[in-house]
């Protein structure tokens, strides 16, 4: 349907669809033009109807496999960005709104892209340090961190992260942003497969105020990196947002999303995430036995049912550990030791990697994610 397709043409512009390797026009399935217009990634291009008929589709059906994880009622939108880059653009979004606005309030989560999407929306992050709680670190002060309301963008929280971070006091945070009159925007990146996420998240659009929810493709619907699903209860706002890109983009993330739900079917994302769900126990109890054996423990941090710890107490050349672990096949642990101290973005970060300054114990992470199979575990 893209008009590079249709026979005995004339194409005439400087962007007529002309894919040299057949081999490249293949992998695309012939769809060559991409998604949007000059002005808004979400319109329709003429040149682009089969593109653009795609990219409506995996649109709606976003919005119901959202619906199916048990999140709030809500309009969506699928983009050609990860999630770093989503944030980036929603932010632009809310500075446009509040242009007088210069920070966004951030409850420390020691993962680098969540800061440098700030940074490259042109603010600054106003980092609340969080608490020890037992072995888990939770939300800090965020109301402490409002001085002038009007200069606060939005607060930023996060709903997935690594062990022992838990996910952010998002009703809370919710509730203060309604009574200050500020945006709250969710880090939700791989918090769809969780159904404890979902519903806080739809909790606290229901009690508090929710302006915009990012969530990975990859992480959640199991596609290659490049894509992210931006949700609000506000159409007008999606199309801010979706008015802020600049120029087309590939349709490349958006296909793959949309093959992969006619692929999956309803039944099939509610299958993925009912053995998530089924397995998780499993896998606690394997991560205990494994933490006995070598005289350690796993971290007790029960707001998070997504990653999980186990302290590395005694072990002298813990962080090469993750890279044997890497040679024997075994992918996404991150081990930390406690020790490492990083600057991003001009703020100085003490224990990088823990979210917390003065963690007590060095820990290995690992995850119980959508799409882990029991030969895995």
């Amino acid at each position: 349907m893209d008009s590079n397709n249709l026979g005995a043409r004339a194409g005439v512009g400087e962007r007529e669809g002309r894919v040299y390797s057949h081999l490249v026009a293949r992998r695309n399935f012939y769809l060559s033009h991409g998604v949007g217009r000059s002005g808004d990634i979400a319109a329709v291009q003429p040149k682009a109807a089969g593109s653009s008929l795609v990219a409506a589709l995996a649109n709606a059906f976003a919005k119901h496999a959202l619906r199916i994880a048990g999140m709030p009622k809500q309009e969506c939108i699928v983009v050609p960005l990860a999630t770093g880059m989503s944030i980036t653009l929603v932010l632009l979004a809310i500075k446009q709104q509040r242009p007088q606005a210069k920070y966004v309030i951030w409850p420390r989560i020691d993962q680098k892209t969540c800061l440098k999407c700030i940074y490259a929306a042109g603010l600054q992050a106003k980092v609340v340090e969080g608490t020890l709680e037992g072995d888990s670190v939770v939300t800090g002060d965020v109301a402490s961190a409002i001085d002038d309301p009007n200069e606060v963008a939005c607060v930023l929280t996060t709903s997935s992260c690594f062990a022992p971070r838990v996910p952010d006091n998002i009703q809370k945070v919710a509730l203060i942003c309604k009574e200050y009159q500020i945006p709250h925007l969710i880090n939700n990146a791989y918090g769809l497969q969780c159904s404890k996420i979902t519903h806080e998240i739809k909790e606290a659009s229901r009690l508090g105020r929710v302006d915009a929810v990012v969530q990975s493709t990859d992480k959640n619907f199991l596609v290659p990196v490049g894509g992210s699903v931006i949700s609000s209860s506000s159409k007008s706002f999606l199309q801010q947002v979706s008015g802020i890109y600049p120029g087309r983009a590939s349709a490349s993330s958006v296909l793959d999303l949309f093959i992969t739900f006619l692929s999956m079917g309803e039944s099939g994302y509610r299958k993925l995430l009912q053995e998530r769900k089924a397995l998780l126990p499993e896998f606690q109890t394997a991560l205990e036995e494994l933490a006995a054996k070598y005289g350690q423990r796993v971290l007790v941090t029960k707001g998070n049912t997504i990653s999980f710890g186990i302290t590395l107490s005694g072990i002298d050349n813990s962080t090469e550990l993750g890279s044997k672990l890497f040679l024997r096949k075994v992918s996404g642990t991150r081990v930390v030791k406690g020790n490492s101290t990083k600057e991003i973005c001009g703020h100085l970060f003490e224990n990088y990697g823990a979210s917390y300054t003065e963690y007590p114990v060095a820990y290995l992470t690992a995850a119980c994610a959508v799409g882990l199979t029991r030969r895995e575990l």
